[in-house]
């Protein structure tokens, strides 16, 4: 993780910006999704005038991206500031952080990881968004076994009673322990645990983790999520008690929260609740729309929610509009982005068997429209990661442009772009310039005053490879207004390296000879090198075919490491001829990435065999690709994957077999042929050639290469 996006000393303050105009108390809709990005296990807190949500954040190999807060005044238009917090070297995410001022005035940070065990630690701060440093030493707050052996201790949310006492409830796979825990703290020794019990799942039915307790007179409610995360079954449930340690009594209504009929908010839940006088407030995650591979895509959403009586909570409805609100904030009628016409340079389209995810095919178009409607669920994405891509903007009549704010894809990685206007669509003034920015944001504040009907967006570079250019909103105004300062750091790494997009590996054996044990052979693609034989692979005929036949212990590794521009989510297609004499569970046929901290879609290597990784592995179940046929044994096949950042698409013998929605996260690494590390990966049998791209390659693509490389015609 990149501690250089550090917060030390970082204040949160509000910065005038040439507001003209008094400010006008308006009415508007807050939007579902809240926040404009991939962010899950939402804490909803106010501290003073402003309001904090801290968030798991999401879309990012099993939800490890940076730790970050989003600030809000008015709980309608809200800020990202990335957090400095001082991990336990080796720990790489922070999933479903709560945050408790504490009777000193200081802040309380506990997040949850799994690591080094299931535990929630804890940091201090003077201020809600840090920096933070470990509190009880670095020593988990709550250990995993808390409450129950091996109880993993995730998804703790704390509560403080009429009585100052301070309780925690946490756990998941709730179903599977029997039940939940909890701790009760000692808030002036550093949340100490002085107590701890656990609640048996027949007091809290279906329960498997996000436990959030809320107190109305006398009766506790302790709400819960059931289900899978990833999937539509994720839902909200509660019980209610008369004592914060129970015993609890399953409400009525349940489940509260779940999937709606259309499938459109789907797999609802891990929630918090906000309450404002005699209103509550509910702040949940669900997935994105379509649902990406893997279920780690969630986005933050607020509704509202009520008691029925005294003992029960009513039905909470999710909806796409949010929630009205009063806000000061003199931006929320003026977007002129929502009367205009958008163009690009070019839009995605997934078309996609799908997934257990997805719940079917895919069909679906990122249009530059979804660029200016002010809808978080909805985003403007290029057709490729290929840089530079455009998003042109008409407001339909020349008017003063003075600021312009601009929510990309994520959040917390960095984008270089500038902005330019126009009056006629031909010649261009430049607005903002921010080809060289490496610093994260969300909004991108851009301020100038410049008159014009067009606005241009160009996106030059992003801070990972294979980024796409995306946005989910921009907005224009022709006034300036009130900002909050966001004070996110300038990151030293980056940004990602663009495609060479050529074969940078070509494995060909014509100039060896049948029987010849190999040591060494050149490789004949751009990345050039030499691949050096591990163990005795010795060059065969099998089926009139010259191979290089591996017995389950031989490989070759190439002498270079795998480009930049393999990095991250970049596009590539891996290719091979391939005969396999018995086909078990999965063999790889080429890695070119490392399997070190191998979480969710951080790993990809083409393989051949039976299981759910038998097509590609990539590090998870979740994501793992297994083949919808598997190519026959003893046979010889021509196998591929390809991946434009999107998508992956397994072709066998010249067809698509299965074509999956999918995002990667991988470091470029060593290169091999016939392995991946783990010896029972090691391939068994026959390969007659190998090739390796920086580019996808469409299906007419895949075709010709399978005719220029078949060895059977030779």
């Amino acid at each position: 993780m990149n501690y250089v996006k550090s917060l030390l000393g970082a204040l949160l303050m509000l910065t005038l910006l040439n507001c003209e105009g008094p400010q006008q108390e308006v009415v508007v809709q807050s939007g579902n999704p809240l926040l404009p990005g991939y962010f899950a296990d939402p804490t909803i807190k106010k501290f003073g005038d402003m309001y904090y949500i801290y968030a798991t954040t999401d879309g990012i190999k099993l939800a490890s991206g940076e730790p970050q807060v989003w600030f809000s005044q008015d709980l309608i238009h809200w800020y990202n500031q990335e957090m400095d917090i001082a991990l336990p070297e080796g720990l790489t995410n922070c999933w479903a952080p709560d945050v408790q001022q504490g009777a000193d005035g200081k802040y309380y940070y506990f997040m949850g990881n799994c690591q080094f065990g299931c535990n929630i630690y804890g940091y201090v701060s003077d201020t809600p968004i840090g920096p933070w440093t470990p509190i009880q030493d670095g020593i988990p707050v709550i250990p995993v076994g808390a409450g129950k052996e091996r109880l993993p201790a995730l998804d703790a949310q704390f509560f403080v009673d009429d009585d100052g006492a301070v309780y925690s409830y946490f756990g998941t796979w709730c179903t599977s322990f029997g039940g939940m825990g909890w701790a009760k703290h000692d808030p002036n020794n550093e949340y100490a645990i002085v107590q701890e019990g656990f609640i048996p799942i027949e007091q809290i039915p279906e329960a498997f983790e996000a436990a959030y307790m809320i107190k109305k007179d006398s009766i506790y409610f302790l709400m819960y999520s059931a289900g899978d995360c990833r999937l539509s079954s994720y839902q909200l449930h509660y019980a209610w008690a008369r004592h914060p340690e129970g015993p609890f009594y399953y409400g009525k209504n349940n489940p509260i929260l779940e999937t709606n009929q259309d499938g459109t908010i789907d797999g609802p839940g891990h929630h918090s609740v906000l309450q404002e006088g005699e209103n509550y407030y509910v702040f949940y995650h669900r997935h994105d729309n379509p649902h990406s591979s893997g279920g780690e895509f969630r986005q933050v959403c607020m509704d509202k929610m009520a008691l029925e009586d005294a003992h029960t909570l009513a039905k909470i409805s999710p909806t796409h509009s949010g929630v009205r609100l009063k806000s000061k904030h003199p931006a929320a009628n003026r977007n002129r982005a929502l009367q205009a016409k958008a163009s690009a340079s070019s839009h995605y389209q997934l078309n996609s068997m799908g997934s257990r995810y997805t719940g079917g095919p895919v069909d679906h178009e990122y249009l530059p429209g979804f660029a200016i409607d002010d809808d978080n669920g909805t985003l403007w994405k290029a057709s490729g990661s290929t840089l530079p891509q455009s998003l042109t903007v008409d407001l339909g009549e020349q008017r003063p442009i003075r600021q312009i704010l601009t929510q990309f894809e994520y959040p917390t990685f960095y984008y270089q772009y500038k902005i330019e206007v126009s009056g006629d669509g031909t010649d261009w003034q430049l607005f903002a310039d921010q080809t060289t920015n490496q610093t994260s944001g969300s909004p991108m504040v851009d301020v100038n005053n410049i008159k014009g009907q067009y606005v241009r967006w160009t996106i030059t570079g992003t801070e990972k490879t294979g980024m796409y250019a995306a946005i989910w909103n921009v907005k224009i105004y022709d006034q300036t207004f009130d900002v909050l300062e966001v004070n996110n750091r300038p990151v030293i790494e980056g940004p990602g390296v663009p495609s060479s997009r050529s074969i940078l590996v070509d494995l060909q054996l014509e100039e060896t000879k049948t029987g010849q044990t190999l040591t060494e052979i050149p490789n004949r693609g751009s990345l050039e090198g030499v691949f050096k034989a591990v163990g005795s692979p010795v060059i065969a005929n099998k089926k009139g075919v010259k191979a290089l036949k591996l017995d389950g212990q031989a490989y070759l590794e190439l002498d270079k490491k795998a480009p930049p521009s393999l990095d991250w989510n970049a596009p590539f297609t891996a290719a091979a001829w391939v005969l396999n004499p018995e086909v078990g569970l999965g063999e790889c046929l080429m890695l070119w990435n490392t399997r070190a901290n191998m979480l969710q879609g951080s790993y990809a290597a083409l393989m051949y065999g039976s299981g759910h990784f038998g097509a590609v592995a990539h590090g998870d179940g979740a994501v793992d690709i297994s083949y919808n046929t598997v190519p026959s044994e003893n046979e010889w096949h021509h196998i591929v994957v390809t991946f434009d950042g999107m998508k992956e698409s397994i072709y066998v013998d010249g067809q698509l077999d299965r074509d999956i929605p999918m995002n990667l996260f991988v470091e470029a690494d060593r290169i091999l042929i016939g392995a991946s590390g783990p010896p029972r990966e090691n391939f068994t049998g026959y390969i007659a050639s190998a090739q390796l791209f920086d580019k996808h390659l469409s299906e007419s693509e895949i075709r010709a290469l399978m005719q220029e490389t078949d060895p059977r015609s030779n």
